[in-house]
């Protein structure tokens, strides 16, 4: 183990400096805000003494994963266990849109809760719903993704797929645009031209076309471009292939784009992880990268993240959840970073590989925050201990003779309790800028 975290926690070890300094004071600086409560009595008069009782409820900072395996396990047990990990875990969940599984046949889109299964693609309709249920946000991925163009659609047609791509767009927007706030338009528009299943992909306004399409249908919500996790190991600044993608879709009149989506897999050998370090585990390249893509304005996101721990046993879960524990604090810290969504969370049933098989595809990575049993592993841990501990506000307040109590904490909701000799109430309330000010009337 020893061998491992040294390569594969080395740079942030050796940034220490960096991660006490710049990022923890970027948290403090941007992830918090001060509000100042004050307590009233029904004509006006500042009531002192008041006792104000302050919890955080939930974060506007997005984190969560893809909802792939919603009832699709083999087990009413396991189910159970993957809702309510997702639900105390998350509070953003991917909902499946690709196109070949949504819609196999024609004109027959799998919406409804009681589609006909597909495995990795729960419905639509059941995703959304749950995600409803729980407080959680759900998000599409993705309105327009070539590698998974359905095998029905004419590809050589490239004013027959916009017709069709575009009815695709209405539909989904009928259907989810009062209900999803995000939608990706586009994914991994640098995939090698092995895999390109369609003429229009080629074409030069395949993007740009997406964009303006998804303006149409969705005016009111949030518009995300996502790529892989080459953005991080072949970054050249702005000579970046994505960074020069957005530069041109800003020059060609692109306007509703909300946010920058990031992939970020590790996918690969063990042996390459002291190599690939330099560029996935290294705070300093990380903002480097990211500071760069700040420069358009733009809210950005981790949109899907695996951090492999390569087996089950007990040393390498413990450096796949410190490696976490860094990641996400790097993330957070930076002003623009809106999201960060992990990929699978749990063991096994990852893309490319039959169910269960940890010797193929995807899953041989171990990348899950459960394991395959779906008992939590030390990074599932991590990360809810950060969102409801770290970066977590709870205080206790006595209102001066203004009635004002004052204090700094974390974006999102709070649930209020103010308490004098006579009287109680509760409230909920939304802490979303610096300086906020809540008056509460007795």
């Amino acid at each position: 183990m020893a061998d491992r975290r040294q390569d594969a926690l080395r740079y942030f070890d050796e940034n220490r400096l960096f991660m006490d300094t710049v990022v923890k004071n970027n948290i403090e600086q941007f992830r918090k805000g001060d509000w100042h409560i004050k307590v009233v009595d029904k004509q006006g008069m500042p009531i002192d003494g008041a006792h104000i009782s302050v919890c955080q409820k939930s974060h506007d900072f997005k984190y969560g994963a893809n909802l792939f395996m919603l009832d699709e396990l083999e087990t009413d047990e396991k189910n159970e266990k993957y809702k309510k990990a997702f639900a105390e875990g998350c509070n953003i969940g991917t909902v499946p849109f690709y196109w070949s599984d949504l819609e196999p046949e024609q004109g027959k889109p799998r919406f409804a809760v009681d589609s006909k299964k597909i495995y990795r693609r729960p419905a639509t309709d059941l995703c959304v719903n749950f995600c409803l249920e729980n407080g959680i946000e759900p998000k599409c991925h993705c309105l327009n993704y070539d590698n998974f163009t359905p095998s029905w659609a004419p590809v050589n047609d490239v004013p027959g797929m916009k017709k069709l791509l575009e009815k695709r767009f209405k539909e989904i927007a009928e259907r989810y645009c009062q209900t999803i706030p995000s939608f990706e338009v586009t994914n991994e528009t640098f995939d090698p031209y092995s895999y390109v299943k369609t003429k229009f992909y080629s074409q030069d306004d395949f993007v740009e076309w997406s964009f303006k399409t998804a303006d149409r249908y969705f005016p009111d919500n949030r518009l995300i471009i996502n790529q892989s996790s080459e953005v991080w190991d072949k970054f050249r600044d702005n000579r970046s292939q994505y960074y020069m993608q957005i530069e041109r879709l800003k020059q060609n009149g692109i306007t509703h784009l909300d946010s920058i989506g990031f992939q970020f897999h590790g996918f690969f050998a063990k042996n390459d992880e002291k190599e690939r370090a330099q560029f996935f585990y290294n705070p300093i390249h990380l903002y480097r990268v990211m500071d760069r893509y700040a420069k358009f304005g733009k809210k950005m996101q981790i949109t899907e993240m695996t951090i492999p721990a390569y087996s089950d046993s007990d040393e390498d879960k413990a450096v796949q959840a410190e490696l976490i524990k860094n990641l996400f604090t790097v993330f957070f810290s930076h002003p623009a970073m809106e999201a960060v969504i992990y990929w699978n969370l749990v063991d096994g049933y990852a893309a490319w590989a039959p169910q269960g098989d940890m010797t193929s595809g995807e899953n041989k990575y171990y990348g899950g925050l459960l394991d395959f049993n779906m008992d939590k592993k030390p990074a599932y841990e991590v990360l809810k201990d950060l969102f409801t501990k770290t970066w977590h506000t709870s205080e206790t307040l006595t209102t001066d003779a203004s009635g004002k109590a004052s204090l700094r904490g974390f974006f999102g909701d709070y649930r209020i309790t103010v308490t004098t000799k006579d009287r109680q109430t509760n409230l909920l309330a939304h802490l979303a800028q610096n300086g906020d000010t809540l008056t509460v009337t007795l």
